[in-house]
Formats: structure tokens, sequence, C-alpha cells
């Protein structure tokens, strides 16, 4: 068997937050000065501690994108963009945008400029905050020619990068030298919604079909590493953390899921390699902390499977064509009993199975 070399590997925590309190999920943003996440949630703006507790945030609701700057958060609630302070809670700003069709996501230049998208009407708006009480807003793209969903602004190349909903959805900027936009990428993946980067400059991308999230290189040159959980469904407007490296998924209408990369100690390794197929198991036994990772060299139809003893299928982890590149699959949330189980991957010339305790 290959070596395996000791690297950070990823840790994913899943809190199903409660149907009653979560109901129409679709953004998250993470407010570092408290170490809170803040969750969109329609009526209401959902504010979830460190320690999972939740707690309503203002008096006035979310729709779609968030963003924190400096010390308040903005919001896109249906055509207009709220401010609050995080202090107070209180609402500053109120800027009403009635020519938008469907304010969808936004981002920041760190400063005091808000960018967000519309995403039927295909513009791009670009909003001035540095005045709350005079906020003003113009549009500086009038036509995407896509259907722009997910927004992040990219200061080192002054230009907004913005992902795209629809078949084969395309990956663009916008020079904001001059406004014009561009394709980075033409992907086959469907509905793209949401985007962010992490500390090293690589850029998470949520698509729903397949559900997936896709981790990219800054310049977007290689295959996309897929993280991936059994439960992952319609990954909406993410946020990345820096400051904790975690990433927070709204999914499933009352689903947040947090997704924290940090480095560990590897106590247990299974691996597996063949000609174009390697797979690791890691600590096993498992716990809800374990991750299945695996590379392909090309798109391969394959099935992830967990069987108990006596061969009774426990759960399917994955199944359908899988892209090239790296995998991750985390056993949070997976609530399986303790026993010894069998891991079994199948595809086309591929069969192998692993045992796996799980603690």
């Amino acid at each position: 068997m290959k070596k395996i070399q000791l690297f950070v590997f990823l840790i994913i925590c899943a809190f199903q937050l409660q149907s009653q309190t979560l109901n129409n999920v679709e953004s998250v943003e993470y407010d570092a000065s408290q170490n809170r996440f803040f969750v969109s949630n329609g009526s209401s703006i959902i504010a979830r501690a460190s320690n999972g507790d939740l707690s309503f945030f203002g008096s006035e609701g979310a729709t779609h994108g968030m963003e924190v700057l400096g010390d308040h958060l903005f919001v896109i609630d249906g055509s207009t963009i709220r401010g609050f302070e995080l202090g107070t809670e209180n609402e500053v700003m109120t800027l009403n945008i009635s020519s938008a069709g469907f304010l969808n996501g936004m981002t920041n230049d760190g400063v005091s400029t808000l960018y967000a998208t519309d995403f039927s009407g295909k513009k791009i708006y670009k909003i001035d905050v540095s005045d709350l009480s005079n906020p003003s807003s113009e549009v500086i793209v009038s036509n995407t020619i896509s259907t722009p969903n997910g927004i992040i602004f990219d200061g080192a190349n002054n230009r907004l990068i913005f992902v795209n909903w629809g078949n084969n959805a395309p990956i663009k900027a916008v020079d904001l030298s001059d406004n014009s936009v561009s394709t980075i990428l033409t992907t086959s993946v469907g509905n793209i919604d949401g985007i962010d980067d992490d500390n090293d400059g690589n850029y998470y991308i949520a698509y729903w079909s397949p559900d997936k999230i896709a981790k990219y290189d800054n310049a977007f040159a290689n295959p996309p590493e897929v993280v991936s959980t059994p439960f992952l469904n319609s990954p909406a407007d993410i946020c990345y953390a820096k400051e904790i490296d975690t990433l927070g998924i709204p999914h499933s209408g009352n689903v947040l899921t947090l997704v924290g990369f940090a480095p560990d100690t590897i106590t247990s390794i299974d691996d597996i390699f063949s000609d174009n197929f390697e797979l690791a198991v890691f600590p096993n036994p498992v716990t809800e902390n374990s991750v299945i990772r695996f590379s392909l060299d090309k798109k391969t139809a394959l099935q992830l499977t967990i069987f108990n003893q006596e061969g009774k299928l426990v759960k399917t982890l994955l199944q359908g064509e899988q892209m090239k590149g790296e995998h991750t699959i985390s056993f949070a949330g997976m609530s399986i009993p303790t026993g010894i189980y069998w891991l079994s991957f199948e595809g086309s010339n591929l069969k192998k199975t692993i045992p796996i305790q799980v603690n």
C-alpha cells in the first residue's frame, strides 16, 4: 500500500436546528466580534452562538444575502437593504431598491461598499453605505446574460466574482475598472448558489445539481476538490468564517451545517489504492469526526455504502457519477449504532471493501 502523508483534514460538525425556529434558511454570515453565525430566516434573523444557542437578532427579517461590514450587519430583505448595529441590534439603515427584480447574493469591499446580484433582473448593483443616513445604489452591470446568484469581492484583482443559476452554470467576473463582464469558467454542473473564499484564497462554491460544495484554487486552474456530507441538500448562500476556519452551509430549508478545517492527529488510517482510485478512512475506529477521503483520476460512477456484519445495507452515502479529483465525506450526523461494519466502494471495474469500527 502507498503511504499517506499527514495533512490537514476536515472535521465536519452538523447542527440540525429546530424546524420551528429555522424554516426558510437561505444565507449565513459570520460575526467575528461575537463568534456567532447569522442565518437568514425570512421574516427574522437568527443568531447562532458558539455554544449552539439560538436567538433572534433585531426586529426585521432577511430573505437572502447578508454581510458583516465593520460594526454593522447588512441584509437583503426582499427589495430592501437593511443595516443593523452589531452591538445594539438597532436598524440604522434602510434602502429600498424598487427597480430590483429579485435581490439575492451580496458581498462587500471591506470599506463602505456593498454589491448585490439581481437574480431575475440579471443586474449587479453597487450600494454606497458610507453615510448610513443617506445610502445610495446604482446599477453597474445592466445585463449579466446569465442568472446571477452568489457573489464575492476579489480585491487583489479589482473584480467581483459571481456564480450563476441554470444548466452548465458559468462562473463570471466583473472588472471593476470598467464594469465589463467575462466568463472565468463554464461548468458542467447546474444551479450554482453560493461562493466564498478561505484564508489561502481558495474558493468554495455551492451547487445543487449535484448537491456538492466544490473547492477551487484561486486561479480556477485545476479540477475542484469536492466536499460532501450524506445529508447535504440544496446548499445555498455559504460563508467561510476565516477567523475560525469554518464553512457555514445553509441548506434543506431548516439546516445549518458547520464545516471546520483544522489540523488533527491521525490515529489510524485504512487506505486502498488502484490505478484510478485512492481511498482513505480516518480515524478508524470511526466517530462523527472521522472522514472518508478518496481521489479519482477520471469521472467515475460509483456507490458508497455501509453494511453490517450480516450483510444488511445500513446506509447509502454516495451514489451516481462522481467528478474527477479529490472528495471528502464526513461521518457527522450519520447516527450509526456502535459496532463493526463494512464500508463498500463499488463502480465500473472497481469494488473495494474496508472494515470499520463505529464507536
